[in-house]
């Protein structure tokens, strides 16, 4: 029936008044369920029909793929919720029919399991051959434990057909029952596919749809004025809303806003600030993107960077922006690639997209050879490194050349990033070299005269975890090379160059390309849908019910995909163990936090702890459990444990607005904070001499970002797993000894998560054990345990 139904829609039509009478003949063939022609009326044009025509298209499809494929690739999360032997209950049925052995009940389940007919049953029901075999295990177990006290019907029939007088079919009520017991996802299947349809994201906001919302789309690339046309007009507007990537953006709106004499308040995760004095809110809002409100009415609203609607983390929020805003006049900035996109989805909600394209304001021209050494950079010169390794080794050349060098990398604090782009900025500093990570290409103004990659190659992580090196995308060489040369600068024309001159025709390439177009936008589930399937799945956890709903789910893929929630689920599993209400426990998993950051992820599950236990996380707790004071940095090590302290005051920050009766210091740990950023500021105005004491572990230091080591560690702890270890043979102890000079004690030596002080005590320890037949145990556990003490 859909197949026909599915023909029909295909047609090609060449009258729109066939195809309006097939999506309406379509829409009531399938019971209402209108698959993206909900909208329809008879004054719709034929660019919204068509439209809506091929969403249906879409959705019939995917209903077909569906059906075909069955369940069988989620039915895995489903896990079976336990049930107790009935050992205590008076045993009528052996009192009826006599009791019955163990053995003759084995045999008669094993019959039942092995039929064909009942298998055909058990699909008809919804098990799947995985879920009947687990139900069956389950079924067996609780009929083996609770032998002497079964249920009375299921003793009755179970003797019945040892003694002739049933079949074993008759025990397939006594079997369903129990399955729906330990799957309560069997009686709400179909409740869950509703919850999670997430086929018609512009239905979502119907206070935007009753708008006649005007969308205007400012194309272009870096320093070409597109931004600054847009907040034209929000400045002029008599309530406004700034919807921006960065916390660094949103402050900059907010402080030339409130420059300029429009009134705007400042909202991001972790701060509040007013545009009048007495703390009175203003009409206007600079916002980061996440935090955007999607209740208040607003006259212009500007959503900037939109291309980050693609980004597979975050790009659910730049989607709920563009749907969701209640103004009369949308304002998205952003690259050219995303224009389709906008339209598209704009389209589907009935609203029209006008689009502005602006040129880049200055020169942009490519060297024709590379740097090829150090000695040649010149004043303006900004070096872009994609690893802290890359960014040390630089910075402690080219200040050996006689430079002074200023630093920017993504995990600074915004007010050591702010103060070393002025620094750089500034004609009459002496400082005239910038070194930076692809953190520049977003949030920052800086006055660069040519932009130098280091390399092309950036380091990434894929799914599995590993470390990978990939070429830079199109887009990321064009924000980046785009800094170089701004208007209204002493460096108004731009240049850039690589470091080696043979990168210089891939990089000639990836400029002269235009980035692909942005095909799909990301969407999120909501608390209050996860809150559905766990009122309808109670036993399951938050990690479990999310990976449910992302299976189940009904995505239109021609606009949309579902965001990675890798970090959400990480954070789920992380605190599982601990007793907190489902809304607290979703909140606390949204926390903005890497999972790659070991003493950021300790003291996180220590702030859900004290929640849990009802107890505030005052000043002084805090304190004492970073350890503070802190002093000025003498290593690298040093300056990345500040760097993640700083995380930890900005995640009770965060915490802090969500939570106010406990973490209620939360203005005491922003001063904190704020003698925290100088320390780092002048670790980072010194990160030569830092190189320096760092010594020879400096060389083979890895960005801790890109260390899963801690991550793996932690899940194992939580989950009171053992940690694995890599099988080493004899041969090999052998040759390097219980804890001698081997590839890994060197790459953790050489990392810093080993010192040789902690290498001669694990050494002594080994040797005091007297043992040559088992591995050592892991030095890098001790290690995992003495960084969240500290």
């Amino acid at each position: 029936m859909w197949k026909k139904v599915l023909c029909t829609s295909e047609k090609k039509f060449t009258n729109f008044r066939t195809l309006r009478h097939a999506a309406v003949s379509c829409s009531l063939f399938t019971n209402g369920e209108h698959f993206g022609i909900s909208s329809y009326n008879k004054n719709m044009s034929s660019s919204h029909l068509l439209a809506s025509h091929n969403l249906f298209v879409n959705n019939i499809h995917k209903r077909l793929k569906h059906r075909k494929s069955g369940r069988d690739d989620i039915s895995h999360l489903f896990i079976p919720v336990p049930i107790k032997a009935r050992a205590d209950e008076i045993n009528v049925g052996a009192e009826i029919t006599g009791p019955l052995r163990k053995e003759d009940i084995l045999r008669i389940l094993n019959k039942f399991y092995s039929d064909e007919d009942i298998k055909e049953l058990a699909k008809e029901f919804g098990l799947d051959n995985y879920l009947f075999q687990q139900a069956f295990i389950s079924f067996r177990k609780f009929c083996m434990e609770s032998s002497s006290s079964l249920p009375v019907d299921l003793h009755i029939i179970i003797s019945d057909i040892i003694q002739g007088a049933a079949h074993i079919h008759d025990i397939y009520p006594s079997f369903k029952k129990h399955a729906l017991e330990i799957f309560p996802h069997l009686n709400c299947l179909e409740d869950l596919c509703k919850i999670s349809d997430l086929s018609t994201p512009p239905n979502w906001y119907p206070e935007a749809r009753a708008l006649n919302r005007k969308i205007i789309f400012h194309a272009g690339p870096t320093n070409s004025g597109k931004t600054y046309h847009a907040m034209q007009q929000f400045l002029c507007a008599d309530s406004g809303v700034y919807c921006g990537p960065l916390k660094l953006l949103a402050t900059e709106v907010y402080h030339k806003s409130n420059e300029k004499g429009t009134p705007c308040d400042l909202i991001t995760g972790e701060e509040r600030r007013f545009g009048f004095t007495d703390g009175a809110s203003a009409n206007h809002v600079a916002c980061t993107v996440e935090m955007t409100s999607v209740n208040t009415m607003y006259e212009v609203a500007v959503i900037d960077e939109i291309q980050m609607m693609r980004d597979p983390q975050r790009g659910w929020a730049w989607t709920r922006a563009l749907l969701g805003l209640c103004a009369r006049e949308i304002h998205v900035c952003g690259e050219a690639s995303a224009i389709d996109l906008v339209k598209d989805i704009a389209l589907i909600a009935g609203e029209e997209v006008e689009v502005r394209r602006y040129k880049r304001l200055t020169t942009l021209t490519v060297e024709s050879t590379g740097l090829q050494t150090l000695d040649n950079v010149h004043p303006g010169d900004c070096i872009v490194c994609f690893s802290k390794r890359d960014i040390h080794h630089v910075s402690r050349e080219i200040e050996r050349r006689g430079h002074e060098v200023a630093v920017i990398y993504g995990g600074l604090p915004p007010g050591t990033k702010l103060t070393q782009a002025h620094k750089f900025n500034d004609p009459k500093h002496s400082c005239k070299v910038l070194v930076a990570t692809d953190a520049i290409g977003m949030g920052l103004n800086l006055s660069i005269r040519r932009i130098i990659f280091y390399s092309l190659i950036k380091p990434t992580i894929n799914e599995k975890g590993e470390k990978e090196m990939e070429t830079i995308s199109v887009s990321a060489a064009l924000q980046i090379a785009g800094r170089a040369g701004r208007y209204g600068t002493q460096w108004e024309d731009g240049y850039v160059t690589s470091m080696k001159s043979e990168d210089l025709p891939t990089l000639r390439r990836l400029l002269n390309s235009s980035p692909e177009g942005i095909e799909q936008a990301g969407l999120h589930p909501t608390a209050e849908q996860i809150e559905l399937f766990a009122y309808h799945l109670p036993s399951y956890t938050l990690s479990n019910l999310v990976d449910i709903f992302v299976s189940l789910c009904t995505v239109d893929k021609s606009l949309y995909f579902m965001c990675i929630m890798d970090d959400f689920k990480f954070l789920a599993d992380l605190i599982q163990h601990i007793p907190l209400q489902l809304r607290s426990r979703y909140v606390f998993c949204c926390s903005p936090i890497s999972r790659k950051m070991p003493f950021v992820c300790a003291m996180f599950l220590k702030f859900v702890r004290q929640y849990s236990r009802n107890e505030p996380a005052t000043l002084d707790w805090v304190c004492h459990q970073v350890k503070w004071p802190f002093s000025t940095p003498s290593t690298i090590l040093d300056l990345v444990h500040l760097e993640e302290v700083f995380d930890v005051f900005d995640l009770y920050l965060w915490l802090s607005y969500r939570f106010q009766d406990m973490f209620p210091d939360g203005e005491l740990v922003r001063d904190l904070q704020t003698e925290l950023d100088r320390m780092i500021e002048d670790g980072v105005s010194n990160i030569t001499a830092l190189v320096k004491n760092s010594g020879t572990r400096l060389s083979n230091l890895e960005d801790s970002e890109d260390t899963f080591i801690m991550d793996q560690r932690m899940k194992k702890t939580e989950r009171n797993l053992p940690i694995p270890r890599s099988p080493r043979r004899k041969e090999d102890r052998k040759e390097t000894g219980a804890f001698g000079r081997g590839r890994l004690t060197e790459r953790l030596l050489a990392q810093g998560l080993l010192s040789p002080k902690m290498l001669e005590e694990l050494q002594r320890e080994w040797l005091d054990q007297g043992s040559d037949d088992d591995l050592p145990p892991s030095p890098k556990p001790k290690m995992g345990r003495k960084k969240r003490e500290r």
